[in-house]
């Protein structure tokens, strides 16, 4: 990388002291910067060609140096020759103006070491183009290397060439005397210009007589730049001494067939011996064959070979040579016409600039950039031509890459952009608004271009309103959206609402609704939707556009309209619409599709909300609930155990305590907010049958006997929904009354205690200090007759209670059956019956459903046969049952501190009834 650094850095020091040491005290850079070495040209290609500016005004010029260092070989005699020589010619350009002759800017400046003078911006010399590469700079530029002449520049060329002898032989009666490829200069336009006046010849002759050129002899002593090109050189110059205006067409010729042959001259001539090689010359010119010109259009072919011509009379002369069928291309009279563009008036240029746009593309691209451009922007100063020429300056622009347009083109489109008259200009813009998106920088967009489409949609022209509003559309997705939100919209909105014209009314509604896709969801729905609202004309065509972008919104994948926006200020702004006496059927038919989409769409939505509010509030509620209880297990682990005691001690607190605690939840309530008149006078009823039940006298004991049932095989699976039904209907009190002195059953407790699998601790739903979902299953443990030494609870490590003999005391009453009436107090009665839905999954479907009463009967009904032996059997003496019965009543007799009730002991089953109402009931029921 290094290397070549140096390299590079060393190539441009050696260009750059090639440049100072060129021109280095020459009076031409007092007022020229010169820049770098692109070309040579002149005789020999003596003259080195160099980049330059004008200091005061940066105009861009070419400056010709001629270095001395290259005549040093020869004597001072021959050197003063050879600047003489090159010093005539150069004078003589700077006398002539012509457009086909090469332009001088700056007249010749001598220093000590070098000829310098200034002309107009050359890219190369013929030769060079041609091959010719002697005075160029290494390594050979790639400008010049790649150069390829088209057949419309050859054309061209070669006629500005005619054009130009043209000139010098009827208007200065003069002879070039040195027509070559060397003194043909290619301007930056790709003009050929005429330069190397050096061996020119004056008419003798005053003008109005025949011109007379008086010609020097050739000397071949002379140093070689003294002497004109002999292989352009006509024969009558070495031959007969003579020259005329025929020469130059000879050497015209010679030109033509260098040009369509690659460089190469029709001869080689032996400038050692040119007499013999001229009289060779000759006679190969005398006959010409058409294989020699093979490489010359056929259409021309003739004409060379003519030029060529040994007589000077018989060869064209150059007026002729530009009326030739060859030149009538139809790319080489455009760029004529080109070239005469400044004496045309405006009829006749906009007649030609209209034809303009069928020409162009047959054209090359190089040649359009580098001869049609240039001219075509020139006329942007005059206002009453641009729309005439700006088609044509965009339809090259779009053959540009974006890198030629920056720096070709929009640098003169600037000040046309602020143009607003004619009007013509601005339409033509909007036309081409997509090439300008595209190839124009975002800030020139910014500060230029979309400024123009403000001004078009502001403009008092209804067409031009209506046709930017069309073609907004087609190149929205090229607006940045900060632009497109801030100033294309409200300019939009203000066209709509302020217009007196229905057309751009409408067509400012369909232009939102093509560009509803590059905004903004919110922006939509917050800005484009509530002006809908603010159109005042109620015709059909602005109903259906509102309502043309109400759909386009409300389908669109990416906008849509939320339910609260539907349900709020859409439907509510088209309903009304649809009833308008202007629409016809099929409009209300349009509008009448569209609410009922939306309202299908709210529908749906809305639905699938509170369908989803619902299953939420439910698991929550869930989860509530069992944090509750989880809570309230936690607190207060004590209180359950009192309960069971209390069920066992009284059944009447009970039904009591859920009266009291809804009471003390009422008063807690009412004393947290002031409460309704209904909602006291339901505290108050609740209250007073509170104090009822309260008051109640406490139930009477009586010993009551149960027929032990008869044991037989039973099918319980085809009995089972009759025995249900007959236990609903069997009265309580239908058991005898038994002796005092033996226990039977207590009915009024129907409280099967079995447990099938541990109960979970951390999940147990007590209520009252029961379980509400205590099971009947057999298994377990049971309470039958033992002994009357053996211990209630058998020790921390048993898994349930050993078989007991209960006995009752003497003093111990009978529990006679009661009914269910004369048991309960009005509130029970009065209450709804149990909730036994969690008892649902326990039975299983497949079974009919049986109230807690009555199995409570029957589970009793069971336990009783199991525990109490037949009449007549031992162990049923009061001693073996009394201390047992009287643990039932002592206040111990809970869950804290036995074991019997520790957690292995209890089984909690699949599905818990949490509901402590629910579970005050269902005792309510057991000990009715």
């Amino acid at each position: 990388m290094e290397s070549m650094l140096n390299k590079l850095k060393s190539t441009v020091t050696k260009v750059t002291a090639d440049v100072t040491s060129a021109v280095m005290g020459n009076p031409v850079t007092r007022e020229f910067d010169v820049g770098r070495h692109i070309a040579s040209g002149g005789n020999g290609l003596a003259w080195k060609i160099f980049n330059g500016t004008k200091k005061s005004t940066k105009q861009e010029v070419a400056v010709f140096v001629f270095d001395k260092k290259l005549i040093d070989k020869y004597q001072k005699f021959e050197k003063d020759q050879i600047i003489d020589s090159l010093k005539r010619g150069v004078q003589q350009l700077t006398r002539l103006r012509h457009p086909r002759l090469l332009t001088v800017q700056h007249p010749l400046e001598e220093s000590r070491d070098c000829l310098a003078f200034c002309t107009e911006p050359v890219c190369a010399s013929l030769a060079n183009v041609l091959g010719s590469w002697d005075n160029l700079p290494s390594p050979l530029p790639s400008d010049i290397k790649e150069y390829k002449l088209y057949d419309v520049e050859t054309k061209y060329g070669l006629l500005q060439v005619s054009e130009g002898l043209s000139f010098l032989h009827s208007s200065v009666k003069m002879v070039h005397g040195n027509i070559t490829p060397e003194n043909i200069i290619l301007n930056k336009s790709g003009a050929w210009k005429i330069m190397g006046f050096d061996f020119c010849v004056q008419s003798t002759n005053p003008s109005e007589q025949e011109p007379k050129f008086p010609c020097k002899e050739w000397d071949p002593n002379l140093p070689f730049l003294c002497l004109p090109n002999p292989e352009y050189l006509a024969p009558e110059y070495i031959l007969s001494v003579s020259c005329e205006t025929a020469s130059d067409m000879y050497s015209l010729g010679a030109v033509m067939y260098a040009v369509f042959n690659k460089g190469k001259p029709i001869f080689e001539v032996n400038k050692q011996d040119i007499y013999k090689s001229f009289s060779r010359q000759l006679d190969q010119l005398s006959r010409l064959s058409s294989s020699t010109l093979q490489n010359i259009p056929e259409e021309v072919r003739e004409h060379v070979k003519l030029l060529l011509n040994v007589a000077p009379a018989v060869r064209p002369d150059a007026d002729q040579m530009t009326k030739i069928p060859f030149f009538d291309d139809v790319g080489a009279m455009t760029l004529q016409y080109f070239d005469s563009l400044f004496q045309r008036d405006n009829l006749q240029k906009s007649q030609f600039f209209k034809g303009l746009p069928k020409v162009l593309p047959k054209l090359p691209k190089r040649v359009i950039i580098q001869r049609i451009l240039p001219c075509l922007t020139s006329e942007f100063v005059n206002p009453d031509m641009v729309p005439f020429v700006l088609p044509n300056v965009l339809l090259i622009a779009e053959e540009c890459t974006k890198e030629e347009y920056i720096k070709l083109i929009l640098p003169d489109l600037g000040p046309v952009f602020k143009q607003q008259e004619p009007i013509q200009i601005l339409l033509i813009f909007l036309q081409k608004m997509d090439l300008l998106l595209t190839k124009t920088p975002p800030d020139e967009i910014k500060n230029s271009v979309l400024p123009m489409v403000y001004r078009a949609l502001e403009a008092p022209s209804i067409q031009i309103q209506e046709l930017c509003l069309n073609i907004i559309p087609t190149f929205a997705n090229l607006i940045d959206y900060p632009s497109m939100k801030n100033s294309l919209i409200p300019r939009i909105k203000n066209a709509c609402l302020q217009t007196s014209s229905l057309a751009v009314r409408v067509n400012s509604l369909v232009c939102l609704g093509k560009i509803l896709e590059y905004l903004d969801k919110w922006f939509v729905l917050d800005d484009i939707l509530p002006f809908l609202q603010q159109i005042p004309s109620k015709e059909p065509a602005v109903l259906m556009g509102i309502l043309g972008i109400y759909k386009c919104t409300f389908t669109h994948k990416k906008l849509g309209i939320t339910k609260e926006q539907l349900a709020g200020k859409v439907l509510p702004h088209l309903i009304p619409l649809s009833i308008e006496n202007n629409l016809n059927l099929n409009q209300f038919n349009s509008f009448i599709c569209v609410i009922k989409d939306m309202l299908n769409r709210l529908e749906a939505e809305h639905k699938t909300k509170l369908e989803q509010l619902h299953v939420m509030q439910e698991q929550q509620k869930s989860l509530d609930i069992a944090n509750q209880m989880s809570g309230s297990e936690e607190a207060r682990p004590s209180s359950t155990g009192s309960q069971i005691d209390k069920v066992f001690n009284n059944g009447t607190d009970l039904l009591t305590s859920g009266c009291d605690s809804k009471e003390n939840e009422m008063s807690s309530i009412q004393r947290k907010a002031s409460l309704t008149l209904e909602e006291k006078q339901k505290l108050a009823k609740e209250q007073e049958q509170a104090q009822k039940l309260k008051s109640q006298q406490p139930l009477k004991p009586q010993a009551t006997t149960v027929t032990p049932p008869v044991k037989q095989t039973k099918d319980l699976t085809d009995t089972l929904i009759d025995n249900m039904s007959s236990l609903t209907s069997r009265p309580i009190n239908q058991a005898q009354v038994a002796s005092s002195n033996s226990f039977s059953s207590v009915p009024s407790m129907g409280v099967g205690m079995g447990f099938s699998s541990p109960i979970d601790n951390t999940k147990r739903n007590m209520t009252n200090g029961l379980n509400t979902n205590m099971g009947f299953q057999t298994a377990g443990f049971t309470m039958g007759a033992g002994l009357a030494t053996q211990n209630f609870f058998s020790g921390p490590s048993a898994t349930g209670a050993t078989k007991m003999n209960i006995v009752p005391p003497a003093n111990m009453p009978n529990y006679s059956a009661m009914n269910a009436a004369s048991a309960v107090s009005p509130l029970t009665q009065q209450n709804r019956p149990p909730d036994m839905s969690a008892l649902d999954n326990l039975f299983g479907p497949q079974k009919p459903k049986v109230s807690m009463k009555q199995l409570a009967q029957q589970k009793s009904s069971q336990w009783v046969n199991q525990f109490v032996p037949p009449p007549g059997s031992p162990n049923t003496s009061n001693t073996a049952l009394g201390p047992q019965m009287n643990m039932i009543g002592q206040p111990g007799f809970g869950i804290q501190g036995n074991p019997f009730f520790s957690p292995q002991n209890f089984a909690q089953p699949a599905n818990t009834m949490t509901n402590s109402s629910s579970a005050s009931n269902d005792l309510k029921d057991l000990f009715g």
